[in-house]
C-alpha cells in the first residue's frame, strides 16, 4: 500500500519493543526492527513481518547505514522509537570510567544520532513522530546508579529540546518516563507495567492531533510509590 505507515524501533528486544512491534503490525504499520544482535529478533520478525537491521546506535556509521537500509527497503519512517540504554551499577568511587562512558554513549549519544537522522528525514517528508523511552532515572537519580541517571537525564533534555524545536515544523517528539519495572506481556502483577499497555500509550501519542500534543508521558503501575 502506497500510504502504509512505516515504524522503526531501535534497540528492539523481547519486552516493550516486542509489544510495540506486534501492536503496530496489527494496525497495518510496516515495522523495522534494529538491534546490535539481529539474531535475537528472528522470531519477532517472523511473527510481525518486520524487517531487521543490525545497528549499534552509539556509532554514527551504523545509524547512517540503518536509515539508508530502511529507506531503501521500506521508505521514510513516520514513527521512530528509541529504546536502547546501558546500565552500570555500583558505588560512585568504584565505577569504571569506560562503563560510565558506554552508558552515556548508548543511552544519550545514540539517542541524539538516531533522533537527528530521523528528524532530517521527517523534515523532508513534512511530518513524523520520534519517541524516546526514559525511566525512573530520567527524573530521579538513585544511589549506586549514577551512570544510568546521567544517561537518562541527558535523554530527557534531548527530547525536550527537540520537541520545542521540531513541533512547529510538524515533527512530534515525546519522552516516556517508565517509572517502574516492566513485566511480561499480559501480566497481572500489580507492581509491574504491562508492556502491551505501554505500547498502546506510545501509539496513542503518535496519533495525537497536533492541536494537543504532549512532549512527555509518565507511566507507572498503579501500586508504585511516587
Amino acid at each position: 500500500m502506497a500510504d502504509q505507515q512505516i515504524a522503526l524501533i531501535v534497540g528492539a528486544g523481547s519486552g516493550l519493543s516486542a509489544s510495540l512491534a506486534r501492536l503496530l503490525a496489527r494496525q497495518n504499520v510496516k515495522v523495522a526492527l534494529a538491534a546490535r544482535d539481529v539474531g535475537k529478533l528472528a522470531s519477532l520478525a517472523a511473527e510481525t513481518g518486520a524487517s531487521t537491521y543490525a545497528c549499534d546506535a552509539s556509532r554514527a556509521e551504523d545509524v547512517a547505514v540503518m536509515f539508508s537500509g530502511v529507506g531503501s527497503d521500506l521508505g521514510v519512517p513516520s514513527l521512530v522509537v528509541y529504546n536502547p540504554s546501558y546500565r552500570s551499577r555500583g558505588p560512585l568511587v568504584e565505577l569504571e570510567a569506560a562503563d560510565v562512558r558506554r552508558a552515556l554513549e548508548v543511552t544519550a549519544f545514540g539517542a541524539f544520532l538516531v533522533g537527528q537522522a530521523a528528524a532530517r528525514e521527517m523534515l523532508a517528508a513534512g511530518s513524523g513522530s520520534i519517541l524516546f523511552t526514559g525511566a525512573s532515572a530520567s527524573v530521579k537519580g538513585y544511589a549506586n546508579s549514577a551512570p544510568f541517571a546521567m544517561g537518562k537525564f541527558a535523554l530527557r533534555g534531548l527530547a525536550q529540546s527537540m520537541a520545542r524545536e521540531l513541533a512547529p515544523k510538524n515533527i512530534h517528539v515525546a519522552h516516556f518516563v517508565i517509572d517502574g519495572a516492566i513485566g511480561p506481556a499480559g501480566g497481572r502483577a500489580d507492581d509491574r507495567l504491562d508492556p502491551d499497555a505501554i505500547a498502546e500509550t506510545y501509539l496513542h501519542v503518535h496519533r495525537q492531533p497536533r492541536s494537543a500534543w504532549t512532549w512527555e508521558v509518565e507511566l507507572r503501575p498503579w501500586v508504585e510509590k511516587f
